[in-house]
């Protein structure tokens, strides 16, 4: 087995603060076999996260034999992570979604992520939420980050 990528203060962070979790979370990760660099690197770290807490589940898909379903998720890169709610076998997709591995910065938004879709809350202001389902058309909404 890989050594873990998460030392045991960062461990005992991570459970301190899904100490706030509510309802069960289902990632859903998506890989490659091949040409992936960061994919089993991602695979371990949302495995080692996911274990923290049992209201968190993951499910392994592959971009290439899974097309139909990573075109459903829209997701088109790889390693790709989507975040869902989850009611029994009922996912419900709430479009959150990370490409590439979440380290860095992206580390402490995935866990935050993570409690914010445990809460089926947005924390979205009311007067945000009412211009919003305001709106006629879809928006993308993407968020770029390089580390450096």
């Amino acid at each position: 087995m890989a050594e873990k990528l998460l030392n045991q203060g960062i461990v005992s962070q991570i459970k301190e603060v899904f100490s706030q979790l509510k309802e069960p979370v289902e990632v859903l990760f998506f890989g490659r076999k091949e040409g992936c660099d960061y994919c089993a690197d991602t695979l371990q770290l949302v495995q080692e996260i996911v274990d923290l807490s049992d209201t968190l589940g993951l499910k392994v898909y592959d971009l290439d034999e899974d097309a139909d379903l990573a075109e459903q998720y829209h997701v088109d890169k790889a390693p790709g992570l989507v975040l869902a709610g989850r009611d029994g076998e009922q996912l419900t997709d709430y479009g959150i979604r990370f490409a590439g591995i979440p380290s860095g910065h992206e580390f402490s938004s995935l866990i935050h992520d993570l409690v914010l879709v445990s809460s089926r809350d947005s924390g979205l202001d009311p007067k945000t939420r009412a211009f919003l389902k305001d709106l006629k058309q879809p928006v993308l909404l993407q968020v770029f980050v390089t580390p450096t």
